[in-house]
Formats: structure tokens, sequence, C-alpha cells
């Protein structure tokens, strides 16, 4: 097959939302749809023997939370989807945020009695400032849930897109009976039976007295409703769709299988293929001959047995080879790579090529950091994968001596992943973590002892903000350093770091030096 259409047929995609929304449940119900797995687990408790495919670590496994972003391939139809199943939680937005600078489209969940809630904004924030086309996949319907307009209008006002149902419920909780899916232009009746999938029937002419056969005195308020949507919603347009103007919008259940194939159906049609990507230097596109891609997640023990480390390289353009030496640009050297690996969320198997789109696991022994690029041999460099300022700071300490250099090893390598933050002082040389949610304490010390038989203890630190400062003044530079020697600190970077107590040093601060220059991300 031809770069051309291995491209073509692409289609790499994040699943967001807020935490208990379904996203993880639904990403299992479409690698059950893509014959990925045959049994799809549940999200609920430890109690439940299988536990979903994509929570692999196994502190996820006992809360029933994501904390860490997993990504999954299979085949359907013609296409070769991609999925990142990212972490709800807040505390692990991080992770989340750095994940969607390797997607191309994303299927943001929301659940059908809440509504919109904050950590969806955020998200969708950030696809808005990307321009990335977004599908919305109102969830639970199997359950009591709010108004489908009101849903719709919220969406409309919070999440500040246009809005285009391409399926429309059919009651909701107890009297949920299915959905008439506005894209293929059928209905799907529901039934409560978790690996239950029933053929569509096709209605082209929705006034047809035959459809109270099926929904029997739903059938006259479906046809007003569907009246209303046509009236009310613009035709959906693909192209708003790809520009990240409208986003299309599909009911279901995914505990029960329902209204998830119609969703897959839809998306492997509209979805982007690959997109161009920034540089610093220049704009790639896919299609350009000459491979080049970024790490955008590390992974550290996903196979606790072996203690390996997975760098995640997202493929921007040209054919990725097994064993064929390629430039890392921020070391000027030469790399190959006996086993990358595609994934099945902490499955792996060995793959010989991959193409733009595909998300490929690297054995690293240490060479790489979040934002790496790999190249041909031209020096180009990928932006758009920012660390955040942590607001929450605690000191770290060994609680056994004799397992120091453990302790030691486990903190690095999972600041490489990104978890969290460390800084060392520059008064006492303490060392310090820093995070954006108090939940990557408990991974952190959880992960440390037992990955690595390490034992860690915290002790409490007040502080405002953490912020990187530089300036073009070395002079200007030393003198900030000295008068706030106390509060100065370096990342593992040896970056020079300012920890603020308060909103008011920080502000005072950025008054006092003009010639410094502070940053709340990483990426300057």
């Amino acid at each position: 097959m031809s770069l051309k259409k291995e491209i073509d047929r692409r289609r790499t995609f994040g699943i967001v939302s807020h935490p208990d929304a379904g996203k993880t449940t639904l990403t299992e119900k479409l690698l059950l749809f893509g014959g990925a797995i045959h049994v799809a687990g549940a999200v609920k408790s430890n109690k439940i023997k299988r536990s979903a495919t994509s929570d692999f670590m196994e502190i996820e496994r006992q809360r029933g939370i994501s904390v860490s972003t997993s990504v999954m391939g299979f085949d359907y139809k013609h296409y070769k989807v991609n999925i990142l199943d990212t972490p709800g939680h807040q505390d692990f937005q991080e992770d989340t945020y750095r994940t969607l600078t390797a997607v191309d489209s994303v299927i943001i969940v929301i659940d059908a009695a809440k509504g919109v809630e904050p950590q969806t904004e955020r998200l969708m924030n950030v696809c808005r400032m990307r321009k990335t086309p977004v599908i919305v996949f109102i969830n639970k319907m199997d359950r009591p849930s709010r108004d489908p307009f009101m849903l719709l209008d919220e969406i409309e006002k919070q999440l500040m897109i246009k809005v285009r149902p391409l399926s429309w419920p059919i009651n909701s909780g107890p009297g949920f009976k299915g959905v008439y899916n506005i894209w293929e232009k059928n209905l799907n009746l529901f039934s409560a039976n978790i690996q239950y999938i029933e053929e569509a029937i096709h209605f082209k002419d929705i006034d047809s007295p035959e459809l109270e056969k099926y929904i029997d005195k739903d059938a006259d308020l479906l046809r007003e409703e569907l009246e209303l949507v046509n009236g009310v919603y613009p035709e959906f347009d693909v192209k708003d769709y790809l520009k990240g103007d409208i986003a299309p919008v599909f009911f279901g259940s995914a505990l029960y299988n329902f209204g998830v194939q119609e969703l897959l159906d839809c998306f492997v049609q509209i979805a982007p293929t690959p997109r161009k990507r920034e540089t610093e230097e220049r704009e790639v596109s896919p299609y350009e001959e000459k491979f080049t891609g970024f790490v955008f997640k590390i992974h550290a023990n996903m196979d606790p047995n072996h203690r390996d480390r997975i760098a995640f390289l997202k493929i921007c353009s040209g054919k990725f080879e097994r064993n064929k030496p390629y430039l890392h640009v921020r070391h000027g050297k030469q790399l190959k790579f006996s086993s990358p690996t595609a994934f099945m969320a902490d499955k792996k198997s060995i793959i010989d090529e991959a193409f733009p789109g595909d998300i490929v696991g690297l054995h690293d022994t240490g060479n790489f950091k979040i934002g790496d690029t790999l190249t041909e041999g031209e020096k180009i460099r990928y932006k758009g994968i920012p660390s955040f300022s942590p607001e929450l700071f605690r000191y770290i300490e060994n609680a056994d001596p004799m397992k120091s250099k453990q302790l030691s090893k486990g903190i690095d390598q999972l600041m490489d992943e990104g978890v969290a933050q460390l800084f060392t002082s520059q008064m006492n040389g303490r060392k310090i973590i820093g995070t954006v949610g108090a939940l990557q304490f408990e991974v952190i010390e959880y992960r440390l002892l037992h990955e690595y038989g390490a034992k860690c203890r915290y002790e409490p630190l007040q502080l405002y903000k953490a912020c990187w400062v530089e300036s073009d003044d070395p002079k200007a530079l030393i003198e900030f350093k000295k008068r706030k020697m106390q509060k100065m600190a370096v990342d593992k970077h040896g970056r020079d770091v300012f920890l603020a107590d308060s909103k008011f040093i920080l502000d005072m601060a950025q008054q006092d030096f003009k010639n410094i220059r502070f940053h709340f991300t990483s990426e300057f």
C-alpha cells in the first residue's frame, strides 16, 4: 500500500471527559467493535475480575480511575484506528493536555444526567486553542437524563461550540427505547443486554406509520423533535467539523454497547486524516517522504518485571522503520530501534514499520524527555508540548536509608514521565516535588514503593507557584538569584525556578525586576 493510502486510512483521536462520565467504558466498547478485545471490562471496582483494558496500572485497577494515558490501535473496516484514552481526573490533566498534542481529533464524553462539568470545559478550551475537531457522545441514556435540547444548549454555551445532533434519543432512563440515527437514517432499538447488538431498522420516511409498530406512542414525539432539530440546528457540514467550528452529537449508553457502533461508523468516515504540524522551523506535512516524529509521553515500568521505560512517539511524516538510524535532534546523535512496539494498553507487539498518525513505543534507556524530536537528519523541533507551573508542593524525603539508590532512580524516572516536577532548592539542596493535583503525590508514593521498592515520606511546604525565570541580561539574573536566594531552585534540566510564597510576592517580583521574564509553562 502506498504511503498516501496508509496515511489516509488512519484516524488518531483522544477520548476526554470529566471523571466518571463513562470515557474508559466507551473506549472498551470501541475496542470490542474493532475486534481488538473479546470481552469488555467494567471500570467499576476492584471486585469485578476483569478490569478495563486501558486501565493497566495497579493503582488504576484499585481505584477504578484512569491516572495515565493509554494507547490502543486496531483495524476497523479498512481504517486503522488509534485511540488515546486519557485520565479524566483533574489531578492528571497535564497528561491529558500533552496527549491532546498527539491526536488529530477528539471525542468528548458527557454524562446525560450531569451535563457539562468543569473538567470538560478546560479540555474543550485546549481543543479550541488547537482547532481540534470534536465529536460529542452523550452517555448513560439508559439512566434518568436531562432533556436533550437543554443538554445541547448547555454544550453550546459552556463549551462555546455550535452543535448538530446526528442521532436522537427516544426517552431516557427506564423508558429509554433507543435512538434514531439521523446520519444513517435508521432506527436503533435499545435492549438492556450488554453483549446484545441489534441490526438497525432502516427508515427513509420518518412519517411512515410503520414507525408506530416499533416505538408505539413515542412515534409522534420523535417526529416532532426531529422536525425541531432540523429547524433549530444547521445542516451538518463535514468541512465545518474539520475546522473545529461545529461538533456532531451522538446519544447512547456505552455500558450497554448502545449507540457506540453508530458513533464509530460516522467517526471513521468524517474524522480527519493525520494533519500538518508546526515545528519551530517550518510546517511539516504528513505526506513528506522523510520520517519525523516527537515524544509526547514517557512511561516507566509498563511491565514491572522488566523495569522497562517506554517513550511514546507520535509519527508526523514519512515512514518509520525498525532498525533504521534516526537523528535525536536534542542530543545530535543517531539512534536505532530494534524493537519498536505497537500498543494495546500494556500489551505490546513488535512492528517493522509505522506511518503518520501511529503511536510507536520505543524502549528508552534515558535518552528521551517529553518533547524530543526524531528525524531522518533534518534539525527541526516540534512545539506545543508544555509542562505547567505546579501549584502544590511537598519536600520528598527518603524513609528507608537502605534504599536511597532505588528512591533516586525512581524519582528520576517518574519525573521524566511528566508525572510531576522535581525542583532542588538552591539554599539547602532539598528535593521538592511540584504537582498540579493532590492525587499525584499518592500515585508517586505508591509507584515508588511498588515499582522501585523505595519508601518515601513527604513534608509540607506552603508555596503559591513555581515559575521558570530567564533574562537577556546575565547581571540582572545573578542579582535576582542573589536577592531571592531562599526561594530559588533548579528543575530537573538545570533551569532556574522561582518558588513564590504568595501571589503578592510574585506580583512584587515581576514589578521590581523588569529585566526578568517569568514563565508559567516550561515551553519557552
